[in-house]
C-alpha cells in the first residue's frame, strides 16, 4: 500500500468540524500558557468558552509582526521552555529578528505536512531532491530537508549559490528535483545552458519557495531546463516554515493544509472578509501548534480565496499565488501599484524577458517619474528593442494607469541573484 500525507477528510463539514475543535484547543491552550495571549484575550473581553463557531474568529484579537519583536526573544511562547527543541528565527533585515520556538511535535507536524508537498508534486522515493535554499536559523534549508526524509526521497543539501557545485551534483548525482526561490532557478537554468549540460542531466520538476515567480520566469526557467513540471511552494517562519500548501500539478491554484491552520483573506485597511475571489491579506491562525501558536496573524501577504474546487479531486481548499506584500505597495502620481501588476503585464509580452527592474525618482522637474529597466529575450534584434519598449509602456499605461519610461538593455545583463531579486528600485527622498 502506497503511504499517503493526505488527510483523510471525505467531505467539506469533517474538515470544518475538525477546524473547530483545532481552534477551541489553540485558544484555550494559548490563553492558559501564554501572558501575552491571556493580556490580549481578557483586553477584548473573549475567553476560550466563548469560542463555539468556526464564525467565533472574529471576535478574537489580531496578532502582528510587532508583537513578537516586542515579546522578544520568546514571543507568544505558550509552554514551558524545556518543551521547546528547537528555535527558528525569519530572515528580516531591520530591528530584532522575529524568533519562533518549537515543540517536538511541532516538528513532527512540520515534517508531516511538508511530505505531503512532496506527494502532491508526484515525487517518488526514487528521486533526488536538491536543495538549493538557505540554511541556518531561518527555516528554509531545513524544512524543505525535513520535509524530504520523512516523505522517503535522497536529500541532497547544497544551499544556495555554489554554481559550480549545483552543476556538478545536477550532473554527477543525477539529481531529479530541484528546491529553490525562482530567481536562483534562472540563475542554474541559465548556466545549465551556457555548459551545455541540458542532456546531461535528469531534472524533471522545480519547487519555488520564498519569492513569487512570474509566469515569464517560469517559461524561460521550462524552455531552458525542458522540466516536466514546476510548484510553487508557500510559507513562512511564524507558521512553522516553508511547506503550508503547494499547486498541485492542475496548477488552478495553491491547496493550503487547512487541516493544519485557519486562512482568512481581509482588506488590509478594514480588516473585513473580501469577498471570494478579491484580492486581500492573508491572515492565519494555528490548529495545533504548541510552541508559539499563532492567532489571527497578519502575514501582509496578498492573495486571494479560490472558491471552486480543484479539477484534481482534493478536498483541500485553495487560494492564489502569493501576489505581493500589503507594505509592499508604493505610490506614483496617486496610483497604487504592486511589483506583481507589473510582472503580470511584462509576462504577457512575448520579448520580453522575466527580468526587469523599475526605478522610481523624483527629477529637477519636481515630479516623479518611473523607469522600467527591462532585459530583452535572447537573440532580439536590435532594430526590435524601440518597438518593443514602445509596447511595454502601452501595456503598463493600458494596466496600471502609469506612464513610464522604458529602457530595454541585453539578454543576461540585469544582476542574477540566488536569493530574492531586488527589482524596485525607490530613489525619492521621503
Amino acid at each position: 500500500m502506497v503511504k499517503t500525507f493526505m488527510p483523510s477528510f471525505k467531505c467539506g463539514a469533517e474538515l470544518c468540524d475538525h477546524q473547530l475543535r483545532g481552534l477551541q484547543w489553540t485558544v484555550a491552550h494559548a490563553y492558559a500558557g501564554s501572558p501575552f495571549y491571556r493580556r490580549r484575550f481578557d483586553q477584548a473581553g473573549v475567553r476560550p468558552q466563548d469560542v463555539r463557531s468556526l464564525e467565533d474568529i472574529r471576535r478574537l484579537p489580531f496578532t502582528a509582526a510587532d508583537d513578537l519583536r516586542e515579546d522578544y526573544p520568546f514571543p507568544l511562547l505558550s509552554v514551558p521552555e524545556d518543551r521547546v527543541v528547537r528555535i527558528h528565527a525569519s530572515s528580516g533585515t531591520t530591528g530584532k529578528k522575529k524568533v519562533l520556538a518549537y515543540t517536538q511535535k511541532d516538528v513532527d507536524d512540520w515534517a508531516q505536512f511538508f511530505a505531503r508537498c512532496y506527494e502532491m508534486a508526484g515525487l517518488t522515493n526514487e528521486d533526488r531532491v536538491q536543495i538549493a535554499v538557505g540554511y541556518g536559523l531561518w527555516t528554509a534549508g531545513v524544512g524543505f530537508q525535513l520535509g524530504c526524509e520523512r516523505f522517503g526521497a535522497m536529500a541532497l543539501p547544497i544551499g544556495p549559490g555554489n554554481l559550480e557545485m549545483q552543476c556538478q551534483f545536477l550532473e554527477d548525482l543525477q539529481s531529479t528535483v530541484m528546491c529553490c526561490t525562482a530567481s536562483m532557478g534562472l540563475l542554474v537554468a541559465e548556466e545549465v545552458n551556457r555548459r551545455g549540460l541540458r542532456d546531461k542531466i535528469r531534472l524533471r520538476k522545480m519547487i519555488f519557495g520564498s519569492e513569487r515567480s512570474s509566469d515569464a520566469m517560469r517559461r524561460r526557467i521550462r524552455e531552458l531546463l525542458g522540466l516536466e513540471d514546476m510548484f510553487d511552494i508557500p510559507g513562512m517562519t511564524e507558521l512553522y516554515g516553508p511547506g503550508t500548501g503547494l499547486d498541485c500539478r492542475k496548477h488552478e491554484g495553491i491547496h493550503y493544509w487547512a487541516d493544519y491552520y485557519i486562512l482568512e483573506v481581509l482588506e488590509p485597511n478594514t480588516l473585513q472578509p473580501v469577498a471570494p475571489g478579491e484580492m486581500g491579506e492573508m491572515v492565519v491562525t494555528t490548529l495545533c501548534k504548541e510552541a508559539s501558536p499563532l492567532i489571527r496573524y497578519r502575514t501582509r501577504d496578498l492573495t486571494r480565496l479560490i472558491p471552486q474546487p480543484c479539477s484534481c479531486g482534493n478536498l483541500l481548499p485553495l487560494h492564489d499565488r502569493i501576489l505581493g506584500r500589503s507594505d509592499d505597495m508604493i505610490i506614483f502620481r496617486g496610483v497604487n501599484i504592486y511589483p506583481s501588476q507589473i510582472d503580470q503585464v511584462l509576462s504577457r509580452i512575448p520579448a520580453a524577458n522575466c527580468e526587469f527592474q523599475v526605478i522610481l525618482e523624483r527629477r529637477e522637474d519636481g515630479k516623479d517619474h518611473m523607469t522600467i529597466r527591462l532585459e530583452c529575450c535572447q537573440g532580439l534584434e536590435a532594430g526590435c528593442r524601440s518597438e518593443l519598449a514602445r509596447n511595454v509602456a502601452e501595456q503598463i499605461r493600458g494596466s496600471i494607469m502609469v506612464r513610464p519610461e522604458v529602457e530595454i538593455v541585453d539578454y543576461c545583463s540585469l544582476p542574477r541573484s540566488e536569493r530574492k531579486s531586488k527589482r524596485i528600485f525607490d530613489n525619492r527622498p521621503l
